[in-house]
This record gives C-alpha cells, sequence and structure tokens, in this order.
C-alpha cells in the first residue's frame, strides 16, 4: 500500500507550476532576470566581469528577497510595511495617564464633582510642619 504524508495544515501548501516554483516566485525571478542579465551585458565590456557580476547581484537581491522571504504566513513587502508603520510613522510609546484626584486635592483643587453636585475644595489649606512634600 503506497504512503503518501499529509501536511496537518493545508493553509502551508502553495500551488507550483513550473520548475517547482509558486506563481510569485516566477514573477520575482522574471524580473531579476529581465533587469539583472542586460545589466551584466550592458556593463561587463566598459568596467569589467568582476564589477559588473556585483552589480547584476545587487540589482537581483532585491527581486530574490522578496519572492522567498516570509514570515508569519505574510510576504516580504507586508512585513516591511507593518515594520515601517509600527517602528517609523507611529508614535512609539503611548502612556496611559490618569488623573491623579488627590495630587489635585493636595495642591488646592478648585472643585471637584460628587455625585453630581459641585463643591468647592478648600482653598488656602496647609499642611502641618512637618509634613512636606515627597519626592
Amino acid at each position: 500500500m503506497p504512503y503518501c504524508p499529509v501536511p496537518m495544515d493545508l493553509s502551508k501548501i502553495k500551488t507550483q507550476l513550473i520548475f517547482r516554483l509558486s506563481k510569485r516566485q516566477l514573477i520575482c525571478f522574471s524580473a531579476a532576470a529581465a533587469l539583472g542579465l542586460p545589466t551584466y551585458f550592458l556593463t561587463r565590456g566598459a568596467i569589467g566581469n568582476s564589477a559588473a557580476v556585483l552589480i547584476m547581484i545587487g540589482l537581483m537581491l532585491p527581486f530574490f528577497f522578496l519572492s522567498m522571504f516570509e514570515r508569519d504566513g505574510q510576504p516580504a513587502e507586508k512585513v516591511l510595511r507593518n515594520f515601517i508603520r509600527s517602528r517609523l510613522l507611529w508614535p512609539g510609546v503611548r502612556p496611559y495617564r490618569t488623573e491623579n484626584l488627590y495630587k489635585y486635592l493636595s495642591e488646592g483643587g478648585r472643585s471637584i464633582a460628587v455625585k453630581g453636585k459641585t463643591t468647592a475644595a478648600p482653598a488656602g489649606r496647609q499642611r502641618p510642619s512637618g509634613q512636606d512634600k515627597q519626592g
């Protein structure tokens, strides 16, 4: 009886078209080849073989990165977009601030709402000596 392993998570299976590459990989590799190969052939006579190869590699690497990188089921451009939004565009620290009514009272607050009624807080009340504010 033939045995065929079935993966537990079927959402990770991607359809493969040609040479066991997905549609995304085919598009990115084709774009890399369309940009990198003409660059190599046009520049190798002017700047030499080694420099032309390095320029070709530098131009093709972003396409390879976009086609192969995936984290938590998200492709590279979504990961980069989320990183830029969370680190650069939105504020990093959003502190939770509350109203400290005790501090307000100790500084001689003007009025405090108590069960819908507004009452005046004592204005000039001072602390007895020896009970100064502590840091």
